[in-house]
């Protein structure tokens, strides 16, 4: 294996499409973003597609270009790690209407030569997954030995199944769901208005100008962390700890801890993210139904699959907590599907599968190498 083979290869590809999205638009061409880790064997049975969530991106193993940091998922993939480059060929892309090379509403509208902006079409999770299988024909893979996500990603990993039965052997989904509740659609709804409300978005119309609406971003950004994390876990890690300072001060400065990286992740997050990706986005994960896609039922959506499932959840993850896990195991029974299914302690909530967590590793582990 070559070094850049064990470390990743960040590529890009432009597909002629078009794209057939469930908005009924025809998407030509199609950028995609991704990277690459390890060597595709003879028959290309190899292959683990890792999805990623809501802000992540296709550099799972490999450092950010903008902010320098290791890869988002270096507990789970590497070598030694349960998706290792040493077994496996590992794919990672870019969501499309992400904004780190994939298509979306900060590339270039071949049409008018302009960023698409606001004018780019609609999104669900489903397009993102047929936009993955134009990336793995154009690879040479036609079967999946596994799709393994969290969150957002966990979504793409389920509708994988669904959305080409054949394709897939094994299935991995992490602390996720199989649609979104009235409680998730209204906190990305609070982050939606804060970026709207920043009279830099323009509605949509920003990037000319080179003045992006960071601070309804950030606010945004700030709403959503929140959500990652569990209330035991803030106290542990913040409490109602004081700023240190010489002097305590009243008014709107961050007095306490958790205001202050609060405010640090909201500002972190506008030097690699987009606004408008972050709308359509958070808009695609408030769409996700797979009982509805499949006509109410949502054992219906793994009828047609010989996959198998392995499902995590962590029993402080309040943002999607283990019922939501438990009733995509309950449709999995339903439809006769092999399933695998845990409950993990972690003090981290939602964050967990982004974090240490050597059981989840172990899990995953001993799933994967069982179909190899």
């Amino acid at each position: 294996m070559t070094d850049d083979a064990r470390f990743g290869l960040a590529r890009h590809v432009t597909l002629p499409g078009p794209l057939r999205l469930d908005g009924g638009v025809l998407l030509s061409p199609v950028d995609i973003a991704y990277e690459t880790y390890g060597t595709l064997n003879a028959d290309a049975s190899n292959a683990v597609l890792i999805c990623h969530a809501l802000t992540g991106d296709h550099h799972v193993a490999s450092p950010h270009p903008v902010t320098g940091k290791p890869g988002w998922w270096t507990r789970m993939v590497g070598e030694g790690k349960p998706v290792d480059p040493a077994r496996h060929f590992i794919v990672c892309s870019n969501v499309i209407g992400s904004c780190m090379g994939s298509s979306g509403p900060a590339t270039v509208n071949p049409a008018t030569g302009q960023p698409w902006g606001m004018s780019f079409p609609v999104l669900t999770i489903r397009d993102m997954v047929r936009a993955q299988a134009m990336l793995l024909d154009h690879l040479g893979i036609d079967t999946l030995q596994a799709v393994v996500g969290g969150s957002m990603g966990g979504m793409q990993a389920l509708s994988w199944p669904a959305t080409f039965p054949e394709r897939v052997r094994a299935a991995v989904i992490i602390a996720s769901t199989a649609r979104h509740t009235a409680q998730n659609i209204a906190f990305h709804e609070v982050g939606r208005q804060a970026v709207m409300a920043d009279p830099k978005w323009r509605g949509g119309d920003y990037y000319e100008e080179g003045d992006a609406p960071s601070a309804g971003l950030a606010v945004a950004r700030m709403a959503a962390h929140i959500t990652y994390m569990s209330e035991a876990g803030l106290t542990e890690k913040f409490g109602r700890r004081l700023q240190k300072r010489e002097q305590k001060s009243f008014g709107f400065d961050a007095d306490f801890q958790i205001e202050s990286y609060l405010r640090y992740q909201g500002l972190s997050f506008v030097d690699r993210f987009d606004a408008n990706s972050y709308l359509y986005i958070t808009r695609a994960m408030d769409y996700f139904d797979l009982a509805e896609e499949h006509g109410g039922h949502l054992a219906n959506a793994f009828r047609a699959t010989k996959a198998r499932f392995c499902l995590v959840s962590f029993d402080t993850d309040w943002l999607y907590p283990t019922p939501e896990s438990r009733a995509i195991v309950h449709a999995l029974n339903a439809a006769g599907a092999p399933v695998s299914f845990v409950e993990l302690h972690s003090p981290f909530g939602h964050d967990a599968f982004l974090l240490d967590a050597p059981e989840m590793n172990r899990v995953v582990d001993g799933f994967l190498r069982a179909g190899a």
